[in-house]
């Protein structure tokens, strides 16, 4: 990466901590922090650094450095911060982002539906991979294929397995060199192991599934840029429990394309979907064409987002009246 002037140059974010960030800059690494201008002009957590920003970084030797700007983004993948209004960035700059599941306990249409959502509203590439293989026989892994593709004939989908190493060599060579990749879903399911065979040396931690519970644990406690010897760059996230979803501008809409097509045909051009006469929709559902439990996630998707997209505007409306009403304070505090 080429320097910009004697002390500024540009880095990349490789970990991020708890207010603290590691950053690479051509060969030489850094901990870093953020200056008081970006903590002062920041209006949520969307405008601090996060792992894959390029960032412009002040040198203050002995392998320190502050982050004085966050570069423009290409891509972002975000979700709805869980239990609280906002966002919560997951990655930036990622050209493709892995939805990974384990078919031996994690399986989820409807997880993949919510994933797909906030992958394809951060202008990503989604792919899905189903790991742990070895947990299954064939003929109920060509089953579950079969389902995923089902629902989702238009996205790429990966078949892997740590423990006897199947699938990890096409999923490396997918991997092109200077693109980012990052691995989403939840905790157990398996990226940290597949990460460490990609970079081909156990350097993330992994755990077994609790056998008690049969849930996965955080072995991934913050997120982390490699770069692998072909060039590419794969980030690791930690487990993510609830994946919400906002401000997603329609995207629930291309992901659940067989439910809009037919929402087209639908009497009514602002039907809900819900309980109204001549809708193509319910229509669908009665007679089997969309599954009960596809149509149950597009309403609770559509809802989500479009609750949020109205807030959102109720927010713009009050700040522009606030705005209105200080506007005629001043002026009639010149009278």
């Amino acid at each position: 990466m080429e320097q910009s002037s004697s002390k500024h140059a540009i880095a990349r974010v490789v970990a991020q901590y708890r207010g603290k960030y590691r950053v690479l800059c051509e060969n030489n690494e850094y901990w870093a922090e953020v200056t008081g201008k970006i903590m002062y002009m920041a209006s949520s957590q969307l405008d601090y650094p996060v792992v894959g920003d390029l960032v412009s970084i002040i040198e203050l030797g002995y392998d320190n450095a502050v982050i004085d700007e966050v570069m423009p983004r290409r891509s972002l993948l975000k979700r709805k911060a869980a239990g609280k209004g906002g966002f919560q960035p997951i990655a930036a700059n990622v050209d493709v982002a892995f939805i990974v599941q384990a078919i031996d306990r994690d399986f989820n249409l409807n997880r993949f539906e919510r994933y797909l959502t906030i992958i394809k509203a951060g202008k990503i590439d989604p792919v899905i991979v189903l790991n742990k293989t070895d947990l299954i026989s064939k003929a109920g892994l060509e089953e579950i294929i079969a389902q995923v593709k089902e629902r989702f004939p238009h996205i790429n989908v990966i078949t892997t397995s740590a423990v006897n190493n199947s699938g990890t060599g096409t999923l490396h060579e997918a991997l092109k060199k200077e693109s980012v990749y990052c691995f989403v879903g939840s905790s157990g399911v398996g990226k940290s192991s597949i990460i460490n065979k990609l970079l081909g040396k156990e350097l993330l931690k992994t755990k077994e599934i609790s056998l008690s519970t049969k849930k996965g644990k955080h072995t991934t406690t913050h997120r982390e840029l490699f770069t692998l010897s072909n060039g590419s760059m794969v980030i690791d996230n930690p487990g993510i429990r609830e994946v919400g979803v906002a401000d997603t501008g329609g995207v629930v809409d291309e992901v659940f394309g067989d439910i809009s097509t037919l929402a087209r045909k639908c009497k009514f051009s602002d039907c809900t979907h819900c309980h109204e006469a001549g809708c193509a929709v319910l229509s669908a559902v009665k007679s089997g064409q969309i599954s009960e439990a596809q149509y149950a996630n597009y309403i609770k998707l559509k809802k989500e987002s479009d609750f949020y997209a109205m807030s959102k505007l109720e927010k713009r409306r009050k700040d522009k009246s606030f705005g209105k009403m200080v506007k005629t304070a001043k002026k009639q505090i010149k009278d």
